[in-house]
């Protein structure tokens, strides 16, 4: 019971959060603009569109990287022990969910189980519900 209404509390607070960026979505093209002249940057920006054409995401910063590891904390707080590499299996969980996998709650179980930490479908359900509130809206 806890968990579920732990869960609802995130899902309320995650959705003003991408209501927030969405919002903000403007201003983000005029900052990529300016980072795109800078040498590091482009080589980022460059890296960045090779991931897009795979399905991945960008990866996300600020609000957005917190409402992630919020949704993922979620179901169990030893994944994000190692933030970026629950930002990294969160990317490509949301890749697998772009491309219509089969049965993607077992995939994002999967994925997600590293470091001792071993999920269930179920678990991976709530990883997916998470993903789409936040990182992958669309999938």
């Amino acid at each position: 019971m806890r968990i579920r209404t732990t869960t609802a509390a995130v899902v309320a607070i995650l959705a003003v959060t991408v209501v927030g960026w969405s919002s903000d979505k403007g201003s983000d093209s005029e900052a990529d603009a300016t980072r795109s002249t800078a040498p590091a940057a482009s080589s980022a920006a460059d890296s960045g569109g090779a991931d897009e054409n795979a399905g991945m995401p960008p990866e996300p910063t600020g609000a957005e990287r917190d409402a992630v590891l919020a949704a993922i904390h979620d179901v169990n707080g030893e994944l994000t022990h190692d933030e970026d590499k629950a930002i990294d299996a969160a990317r490509s969980q949301c890749a697998s969910l772009d491309g219509g996998g089969t049965n993607p709650d077992h995939s994002a179980a999967q994925r997600f189980s590293y470091d001792g930490v071993t999920l269930t479908d179920e678990d991976g359900s709530h990883i997916n519900f998470g993903l789409r509130k936040t990182l992958c809206p669309d999938s």
